[in-house]
Formats: C-alpha cells, structure tokens, sequence
C-alpha cells in the first residue's frame, strides 16, 4: 500500500468513526436502558422499554405523522417570521447605535422571563389556532438569531471597511458588500440555534392550549396513561429537530462555503 492510499485509508476510517461512534452510543444506551427496565420490572405506565416504544410508532405512525404535521407547520413558520424580523432589526441596530442602546436591554430582559408564563398570554391574545403557537415560537427563536446576527455584522474586517470608504463607498454598500457576507456565518449559527430551539415554542404553545399537534398528543396520551405514546411523541420532535438541523447545515455549506471549508 502506497503512502497515498494509506493516507486516504485513515481518513475514510476517520469519517468512518465519526458517524459509527454515535449509533454505537446510542445502541449501548437502549440496550441498557431496556435490560434495566425489564430487569427490575418497572411497569410500561411509569417507564416503557425502547422495543415498545418503537412497536407504538408503528402502530400508531398514522396518528403520529398527522400531528407532526402540525408541529412542524407551526415550527417553519414561526422560524421564518422570527428571521424575517430579526435580521432587519439587526441591520438597524447596527446601522444606528441609538437603536441598539434602546432596543438591547429590552431584547436580553426578554430571555428573562419564563416562557410559560407568556403562553397562556398568547393563547388568551391569538386564540387556540396555529397563530398562538407561531407567535410563541417566533419569541423564541427571535433572541439568538438578532444578537448572533448583531454580532456578525460587527466582526467585518476594518482594514476592508476602510478599503471602501477610502472608494468613496457609502455606509449602506459598505454594509451589503462587507458587513453583510461577514454575518452570514454568525446569522447561520443563530438560525441552527433556532430551528433546533423552535421546538420548545411549539410544543410548550400546544401544552397551553391546542386541538392538534405534538405537544396536545403528549398531554392527551399522558392522562390516559398511554406512556409509550408519549415517547414516541418525544422520538418524532428529536428527529423532526435533527433533520431540520442538518437542512440548515446542508444551506449553510450552499451559501457560505468559505466558512465550511475552514
């Protein structure tokens, strides 16, 4: 075998590990999880094993799809409205600094108070429809995309800014042609925060008050007793939340390819 070929070996053994190492973790945790609860003979309403709870998504895949629907309608829009509102408020409070001294304080209190306690505010303000849950999930995911996306257009290079205002460029092209592209790693970082936080928006707004979704499906099953259901609730958010992640890091490697290959 080549030096070459050896070299490439190992990195194909690398990749390898790094994708087996976390199914190996997560197979030994099942495993324990499920000779744990049938050793001890726990009851299936206080703790179900892994093979039940996989049997519930089987069987109930149709129940489950119909309310995941729900969930990830109210958790797309919710993410897209929260983006459509922070990254121009960011522009602004970057743009003029008396807006950034005013509205700062009142964006970092806002992570201050507890989530819940604004739910049942939502719910009494826009009803028990899907517009309750978005808002709530707009609220969310709102604070770590505005202060990421703050933050980016402040890390642009000064040597470049002064290149441009040296080019009698004004303040609105330095921001486009510098600021901006230097903020779309941090506004990416802040957005796979976000889409994987905007399940908590989601679900806590169904908790408070829904006819459908996720979160209604956990609260209805729990009060039957039916706890295999709720895992399986819990099984769908995760993967619901991984593969939105891995979308917004599939983009990310689209859109801003310079910092993916450093």
């Amino acid at each position: 075998m080549s030096e070459f070929e050896f070299i490439k070996y190992m990195i194909w053994v690398l990749q390898l590990n790094r994708s087996v190492f976390p199914f190996l973790l997560l197979l030994c945790g099942l495993s324990f999880w499920e000779l744990s609860v049938r050793f001890y003979q726990v009851p299936h309403y206080i703790l179900p094993t892994p093979t039940l709870i996989f049997t519930e998504l089987i069987k109930k895949h149709v129940l489950l799809f119909t309310h995941t629907l729900v969930t990830l309608q109210e958790m797309l829009i919710g993410f897209t409205l929260a983006i459509a509102i922070a990254i121009p408020i960011a522009i602004l409070m970057f743009q003029f600094r008396v807006l950034e001294h005013a509205f700062y304080p009142f964006i970092i209190g806002s992570q201050s108070v507890p989530v819940f306690a604004i739910a049942p505010l939502l719910i009494l303000w826009f009803g028990y429809g899907i517009f309750s849950k978005v808002v709530m999930t707009t609220v969310i995911v709102f604070f770590p995309i505005t202060l990421n996306t703050l933050d980016g257009l402040k890390s642009a290079d000064p040597d470049m800014i002064n290149m441009f205002r040296i080019l009698k460029a004004n303040r609105w092209q330095i921001l486009w042609k510098v600021n901006f592209p230097a903020a779309l790693p941090f506004i990416f970082s802040g957005a796979k925060i976000g889409i994987s936080i905007s399940t908590i928006g989601a679900v806590i707004g169904e908790w408070v008050g829904s006819k459908a979704g996720l979160g209604y499906l956990m609260l209805h099953s729990n009060s039957q007793m039916q706890i295999a259901l709720v895992f399986a609730a819990i099984v769908c958010l995760t993967v619901m939340g991984l593969v939105l992640l891995a979308i917004m890091t599939f983009l990310e490697k689209i859109v801003v390819p310079w910092k993916v290959s450093t």
